[in-house]
């Protein structure tokens, strides 16, 4: 009889009562970490789902039928719009959602012929914090107070509307990217980088947006590609 086990660190995972042994070593992730400082290139724009309008989707669905009848339309609040689409940590500061790098590293995979399911295993980035109200993991923005910007866009029915949003046209970050050593190198991470803040970007109006042939905003450099 031949039994088949499993070794961990040098240790049986189990032992068979009796028989022959064939030993399966089971070599553990090579997880590295790699660090790059990503200064925009171009003004970078946010668009967070505010609570607010969460908690108006949420009384919507609970009146049901009954939702529009007689109700008013309360006057909307444009700056409140623009506090609350920006993603504000626990502490305070400004910050990305930290799976925006994570994606735009994965599409940008199609370009050099690696395999995007794989990177969706091996590709990870670790946050600086957490947002203050959903509990989004968040890279710290290196920037200023941001600008005001209102903009025509069309709704999902093609009414238009306008769109009130925080807009930094200087920004940086220091990003810490968490890779597998057995599917990507340094060299491999680095460069995915770089096209994906050359030809995908991140946040409003990316040119690898998924509805829009974007605006431009969102890109960035690797400043230390070496």
């Amino acid at each position: 009889m031949t039994v088949t086990t499993a070794t961990r660190n040098g240790q049986d995972i189990a032992t068979p009562a009796g028989g022959a042994v064939e030993r399966i070593s089971i070599s553990p992730p090579r997880f590295q970490h790699a660090r790059l400082l990503l200064l925009g290139t171009a003004p970078y724009m946010q668009s967070r789902f505010s609570q607010k309008a969460r908690r108006k989707m949420a009384e919507q669905m609970e009146a049901g039928s009954t939702a529009k009848k007689g109700k008013l339309r309360t006057p909307r609040d444009f700056e409140a719009d623009f506090q609350q689409a920006a993603h504000v940590s626990e502490d305070g500061w400004y910050g990305v959602p930290a799976p925006a790098f994570r994606c735009a590293a994965i599409d940008a995979c199609r370009m050099v012929g690696f395999q995007m399911t794989r990177a969706k295993m091996s590709l990870f980035i670790k946050a600086d914090g957490l947002d203050a109200e959903d509990g989004t993991p968040l890279v710290r923005l290196i920037v200023d107070e941001p600008e005001r910007s209102e903009m025509i866009a069309l709704n999902s029915t093609g009414v238009p509307d306008i769109r009130v949003r925080p807009m930094w046209r200087t920004w940086s970050v220091n990003l810490v990217v968490t890779f597998d050593a057995d599917q990507f190198t340094a060299t491999d991470v680095t460069n995915l980088f770089i096209r994906a803040g050359q030809q995908v970007g991140i946040g409003e109006g990316r040119p690898f947006s998924k509805k829009s042939y974007g605006l431009g905003f969102g890109l960035f450099e690797v400043a230390n590609p070496e």
